[in-house]
Parts: structure tokens; sequence; C-alpha cells
């Protein structure tokens, strides 16, 4: 099941916030009321009623605008019932009235934002599900679990991406990093995952596969080229879970290692045998693609990450490592170890994670 950790619900922190924002109004009121009331005639608590309606403006409805202004104008009548009716009361309720009205003014600015940033939302969601689709719960035998967790709250597209293909020749998966942010990365992010898709299907080989993504980069990158700006550099790691056997092959291009987590709890890294470039970078120098060959066998896990879990830091500048925190550790199925990840990063970072972070976990039943 694919989760996209970008979207978070209130927290502890906004939920109070948001609650004594519901009673300063009321306080102010109440405050201006005793003010008027246990003062001479000539003090006014007219800053406290004008602003009641000022702070509920751009947080509530305009309903709840109209409300504040209302029982200020009416606290104001309560109070001067023990006095005759002035001129500087009239002037005091204007006044009032007046700031209720500029604040119902900013009710609907602030309301008209809001639902602008609702629509940019949704449209950045489809245009993420569109480029990266969840892979579902089970391809090929296997169970898989993907995650998206972006940096930023609420945002949606990045330059992480992930892949899952069904073939002939196995299920083969993709995890990925593009250099730089923006829509740039995003269009970088199209690239990559068409590319894939297409040459899974068709190419007998990792090695294959990886020269075809390195020609899509290539190809998007000269096409683009003057026109805007197109980030063509992209760590990845490509991998082949063969039907039958406990076999898996991976071909690393600059990109952090696999972690295989066996039944037992150990924890396996998969390291490359020789060190590449990652893709788009062809034009530097070429090294033969080779894949490296490790056993997957039954009930085992497979890890595919980017540098936004191995590379997350805490206040002191630890780094998060998912090898050491994984040895030793057994979880139920994919779903839970991705999620166990993200809270262990979450915690690790102190929510303020610099960079996204993509995690896609293949178990063999």
């Amino acid at each position: 099941m694919g989760q996209r950790g970008g979207r978070h619900g209130l927290g502890a922190d906004s939920v109070a916030t948001r609650a004594f924002l519901r009673v300063l109004p009321l306080l102010m009121i109440t405050g201006g009321a005793v003010y008027e009331y246990f003062t001479p005639s000539g003090f006014a608590g007219s800053p406290l009623f004008s602003a009641a309606p000022l702070v509920v403006a751009p947080f509530f409805s305009l309903g709840s605008t109209i409300m504040a202004g209302v029982v200020s104008i009416g606290a104001i009548v309560a109070v001067h019932l023990r006095y005759s009716f002035h001129s500087d009361v009239y002037t005091e309720m204007a006044t009032v009235a007046t700031v209720c009205v500029l604040a119902c003014f900013i009710n609907r600015i602030v309301r008209r934002g809001d639902e602008q940033l609702a629509s940019a939302r949704q449209i950045a969601e489809a245009a993420q599900l569109a480029v990266l689709p969840e892979p579902a719960g089970r391809i090929g035998g296997l169970a898989i679990a993907a995650r998206y967790e972006a940096a930023q709250a609420d945002a949606f597209i990045g330059g992480d991406l992930y892949a899952v293909q069904d073939t002939p020749h196995g299920v083969r998966l993709v995890v990925g990093d593009v250099r730089g942010k923006g829509m740039g990365a995003v269009a970088a992010v199209a690239v990559v995952i068409g590319a894939f898709r297409e040459a899974a299907e068709q190419e007998g080989s990792l090695e294959a596969v990886a020269q075809r993504l390195e020609r899509a980069l290539a190809r998007e990158g000269g096409r683009r080229r003057g026109i805007d700006d197109f980030e063509g550099f992209t760590t990845a790691v490509l991998a082949e879970i063969p039907h039958g056997g406990d076999l898996l092959r991976i071909l690393n291009r600059g990109h952090p290692e696999p972690i295989v987590l066996l039944e037992d709890g150990t924890v396996q890294v998969v390291e490359p045998a020789e060190a590449a470039l990652p893709l788009g970078l062809g034009e530097l120098g070429s090294w033969p693609d080779r894949a490296t060959e490790a056993r997957f066998p039954p009930a085992a896990t497979l890890l595919l990450y980017t540098d936004g879990l191995s590379e997350a830091r805490n206040a002191k500048g630890v780094f998060y490592d998912p090898a050491t925190r994984l040895a030793g550790r057994l979880f139920p199925g994919p779903g839970e170890l991705l999620a166990t990840l993200a809270e262990e990063v979450r915690l690790h970072t102190g929510g303020g994670a610099s960079d996204d972070m993509a995690l896609l976990a293949v178990r063999r039943p």
C-alpha cells in the first residue's frame, strides 16, 4: 500500500492554538466590558472591543466575525446602561462597527486565499499521483509498500521517485532521487519512470534497462536545453526479483545501498560490486553497468530508499543509520516497516527533516 507522508493532520499544538483563538475574542470583549464598567465615564474599552472581530476574521467564518462585532457592540450598550448615552458612547459603537465591517472584508479575502490554496493543493496531489502513482499492494506474488515523506508539510511534488513493474523477467523496481527541486525535477521524475516502465518490459537485463534510462535522460536534456531548466542528474537503484527461486539482482547508480531484512532479524546491505556514476552523467565518462546478485529467501524484505532516510540528522548532526537501527528487529509486513521508519526519522530529526524521503519495501511471502 502506498502512502503520502506530505499530508499531515493538525498536531496537538495546532489544536491547542485554535482552541485558544476561539476563546480569545470572548476574553477581549469581557475584559473591555469589565474595564468600562469599573472605570469612570471617560475611560473606554473600545480597543479591546474592536480587536475581537479582527482576531476572529482570519481564522473563522464570516458569521463568526459578524457575531463578534455584534457582541462587542452589545457589551458596550450593556455597560453604559449605568450611564447616560452621551456622544462618546455612540462614537465608540460606530468605531467598533466600522472595524467589524473591515474585519468582514479581511475574512472574505482570507477565505478566498484559502480556497485558492486548497485548489492548488488538489492540483499538486493530482499531479503527484499522475507522475508517481502508488503501486499495488501485491505485484507478482510479492507484498509491496511505498511511502513518500515530503520534507515540507503539505508538499506533494518532489524529486524522489519509485516504481514497480511485473515483467516477463521478474518483478523490477526502481528508486531514485533527482538533483534539485521544482518543476525541473518533476520533469526528470516523469522521464525516468516513463522510460523505466517501457524498458523493464522490453529489456532482458538490468544493465540494458539502466542504459535505456541514461539515453532517455540525455535525450530529454538535449530537447529542453535552452528552453527551461532540466534536472538530468539522478541517483537510482534498479532491482530485479525473478519469478521463483530466491535470487535478487541490484544495479546501483550512485544511490544509497539497499537493505535486505531476513526472517531472523539479520540485516544485509547490498553493496555494488563497483562504483558507478548516477544516471544522466554519461557525458563525463562511461563504465560498464554490472548488477550485483544476492539471496532473497522467503519471508525476507527488500528495502529501497532515498537519502532523505540515510542523511536525516538530529540536533547533534548524527545521521540516521537504517541498517543499524533495523538490525535484530522483525516487522509484520512492509507497510509496518515503512511506517516505523517514517516515525523514527520524524523523532530523530525533531520533525525538521530537510529532504524528501521515498521508501519502497518488497517482501517475499
